[in-house]
């Protein structure tokens, strides 16, 4: 997801290490688009308004009968509300945030092979080092 700025939305699972952020991940409900399900998924977990959705791209999931679908979806509002139980801290981040705080080993993201971190890399444009 990004804003008008060209900034990229950014989650941490409450789970996860402080310094580790990935896109936003859901489930789609039953008679739901697969578009709906990213609006609804994005807006539950830390309450931005997405309008235009489109496919980038997919991997296989470990799950029987399941599939990581990955998407790109322009923000209509940049005003984050995490839901405090799936997400613990999201935020946007600009390209050059992202290349420093890697550098500094402040921040991770998921690597090269899963639909995420493909998702990161293609809307930054490089190459990022960092993966967990």
């Amino acid at each position: 997801i990004t804003d008008d700025h060209d900034r990229a939305l950014l989650g941490r699972n409450p789970h996860w290490p402080a310094t580790t952020f990935s896109t936003l991940a859901g489930f789609v409900e039953p008679g739901e688009s697969l578009d709906d399900a990213v609006r609804r998924e994005v807006f539950e977990e830390v309450g931005v308004t997405v309008g235009e959705v489109t496919y980038g791209s997919s991997q296989p999931w470990p799950f029987p009968s399941s599939l990581m679908l990955g998407f790109f979806g322009k923000a209509e509002s940049s005003d984050i509300n995490v839901d405090a139980e799936e997400i613990s801290e999201a935020r946007w981040f600009t390209r050059d945030e992202i290349d420093t705080l890697i550098a500094s080993g402040e921040l991770k993201v998921p690597g090269e092979l899963s639909v995420s971190g493909w998702l990161i890399r293609t809307w930054h444009g490089g190459d990022i080092d960092s993966t967990w």
